[in-house]
């Protein structure tokens, strides 16, 4: 007689799954970041100090990202600088939804609320073009 092991479905296992907070705020930071007429996350501290992170490539992608967890539900909190002259409302309405939809889809969770601060408007200079020369 051949030894065969019985096939579980997956469904069947019991057990809890735990997804930590810093890892819904990473999943929104993403999401934010890759709406057109956001520049970057985060208040003025939280920039510098991201700016050192991405000077050592140690990125934090959660940065301007607060997040409250419950059992079932998401709340979001996010600070972001939008470019100049996007619609300021419109940027955040989608910023807002492109969290949103990130968290639903890939951590499971169900969004309460997405609160966004514009914290600034980056406007592009000339002195910005002169500094990536330098720097190249």
């Amino acid at each position: 007689m051949a030894n065969t092991t019985p096939t579980i479905p997956a469904d069947a296992a019991q057990g809890k799954t735990v997804i930590n907070d810093a890892v819904v705020a990473k999943v929104a930071g993403i999401a934010a970041r890759e709406v057109p007429g956001v520049h970057a996350l985060g208040g003025g501290a939280a920039r510098a100090l991201g700016a050192l992170r991405d000077a050592m490539n140690a990125t934090d992608l959660g940065q301007g990202i607060s997040v409250e967890v419950g059992e079932t539900q998401v709340a979001a909190d996010v600070t972001i600088v939008a470019e100049y002259p996007v619609a300021l409302q419109k940027v955040a309405s989608d910023v807002r939804a492109a969290i949103a939809q990130a968290i639903e889809r890939i951590v499971g969770l169900e969004v309460t609320e997405v609160n966004v601060t514009v914290n600034d408007v980056y406007v592009p200079s000339d002195d910005d073009d002169d500094q990536e020369a330098r720097v190249q």
